[in-house]
Order: C-alpha cells, then structure tokens, then sequence
C-alpha cells in the first residue's frame, strides 16, 4: 500500500500559516516531489503535476499580476486540481484573491510561509522524502561499530544480542535490539532506527530487559545509523566450507538496495564481538582501497612463479 502523508502533519512540523482551506487539512500528500507551476501561470496546462505539493514564490505572483483578470481566474482554477494537495506561498507575500476564493472553495489548503522558495522546498522535500520513503522491519540487532553501520542477523538464540552487549561494554554504540525498522531513501541509502516502544533497550536471556543508556551513559546509544554492512550470525556446520580468505563478497538485498554481507559461524570459544570489530575495521579498509585477501592472493601467485621460474 502507497505511503501517504496528510497535509496538517506538514504543516505542524514547519510550523506554518494556513490563509485558508481549514477543512482541506486531511487531504494527503503521495508524491515527495514538489511543483512550481510557472508554465501553468504563463497558460501551459499540458503534464501539469497536479499530484504534488504546489509552490507560489515571488517569481510567480509577480507574473501573476500582469495578467488580465480573466487570465488570473483560469490560470488559478487550473493550479487548484482536485488532486493537488496543498499550496505554499513563499515570503510571507500575500495570497492572490483568486486563489483564496478557487481554493476554499474547493477545500484546498493555502498555506503562508515566510521561508524563501529554495529554503522552504529544501525543507518539505526533506519531510516529505523522510515520510512516505519505502520501510520495512527486520529482526536483528542494529550496532554503530567503529563508525560502520553493522546489522546483525541470525535465527533466535544465536548471541545476537549478547554480542551487542560486548560491543556496547568495547565503547560502540547501540541503535536497535530484536526489531530493527530500516528506511530506504531516494539515493537507495538504508537508515534504522528502533521502535519507540523498545528504544534503547536490549533483551538479554536469564537477564532480562535493560536500558542500555541507564546503564552505559549517552554516548553508548544512538537513534539511528546508515546500514552499511550486515553480518549473518549462523551455528557452525562442519559440512559447509566457509570462506577463509574474504575473496568472496557477498551481498543482501533490503527493499531495493544491496548491502555488503559477511556470513559468521558461533562455535563455542569464538570471540564474536572482536570478530565483528574486524570485521568493520575490514569494511572500511576495502571502501579505502584496500583489500588484505587480494593482497595476499597475488603475491602468492607471484611467488608460485618465481619458484616455476627458478625450476
């Protein structure tokens, strides 16, 4: 189902004026994109994007004034489409005639803002993108480890969370335990964040639940972080081989959008939380350039050749 956003949430998070269309409020914004219609003011109607949040700034009332009365009346019942649902004037300029009778009459929200055009389409594209982009909830543990986003995944029971705690306890920082709610922007950059109901909480077996600002401070939570790598926590299968060089780059897909994944076996006696600590440090190395396993791969195969060379 299509996210959708109602016009008063816009207007009480910019804190804005509305001139008129009170009962218009709950009509909902689909699209993030946004719409100055200067062809329309100048008498093109055709793939006019009714659908979109309108904006009037001074460029387009000034040319506005130049038009006959007539032309004003046409040019304004062609903004206020069924659709459309809302419109911004920018700079506190005041609101032509036409558009407040077309509008109220057709119960489309006028709304005053004393933004300039750029700052105020910067802001209610940004609201907007953040509001209807696509979501999804994924069960996992969200960490921040040496500045790499780093969701770990794995079937219940598996030391996820008591890994998170030991990386908590290292000096990295928590953003999600058990349910982690991704956000996927218009740049196809995944974000999470934890429910409000389980913010800054991590459930530890024979423990319980705990607060892990409570007990660890500030700096020990974050609310959300960019996923950059996810690691799958799995129970070691003697039968399966494992990639032991890191030759092999794997990859997950969340919603539209592939993430690095790198696959862990838990045996008893592993250290998952400096494993995962290496694991960042070799993230960020490889984004760096450098790749240790490529390394070593080719000057092993330079020394296979000397050694043929000599024989």
């Amino acid at each position: 189902m299509p996210k959708k956003v109602k016009v008063k949430e816009l207007v009480k998070k910019l804190d804005l004026e509305v001139v008129c269309g009170q009962e218009g409020l709950d009509r909902y914004i689909t699209v993030a994109d946004i719409s100055r219609p200067g062809l329309v003011m100048a008498g093109f109607y055709a793939y006019y994007p009714k659908e979109r949040v309108q904006i009037l700034g001074m460029t387009e009332l000034t040319y506005f004034k130049t038009l006959s009365k007539e032309e004003r009346f046409q040019r304004m019942h062609e903004i206020c489409h069924e659709e459309t649902p809302c419109i911004f004037i920018t700079r506190k300029l005041e609101a032509p005639e036409e558009l407040e009778n077309i509008a109220a009459e057709k119960n489309i929200p006028v709304i005053r803002s004393a933004y300039s055009t750029t700052i105020l389409i910067s802001r209610i594209t940004g609201f907007l993108e953040n509001k209807l982009a696509p979501t999804t909830t994924i069960h996992g543990v969200l960490v921040d480890v040496n500045g790499v986003g780093m969701l770990i995944t794995g079937h219940s029971g598996i030391g996820k969370s008591e890994t998170a705690l030991e990386l908590v306890k290292r000096g990295h920082r928590l953003i999600a335990d058990d349910a982690v709610e991704i956000r996927q922007t218009a740049d196809n950059d995944l974000y999470g964040s934890a429910p409000d109901l389980i913010k800054h909480l991590l459930e530890i077996r024979g423990v319980g639940i705990i607060n892990v600002m409570t007990l660890f401070g500030a700096g020990a939570i974050r609310n959300i972080k960019k996923i950059t790598l996810v690691v799958k926590l799995e129970t070691w299968n003697q039968e399966k081989q494992y990639d032991r060089l890191g030759l092999d780059e794997e990859t997950t897909q969340i919603i539209d959008t592939k993430v690095p994944l790198v696959t862990i076996p838990v045996r008893p006696g592993r250290n998952l939380a400096v494993i995962l600590e290496v694991a960042a440090m070799n993230y960020r190395l490889k984004r760096m350039g450098y790749n240790a396993a490529m390394q070593f791969t080719n000057k092993l195969t330079e020394t296979i050749a000397d050694e043929d060379d000599i024989d």
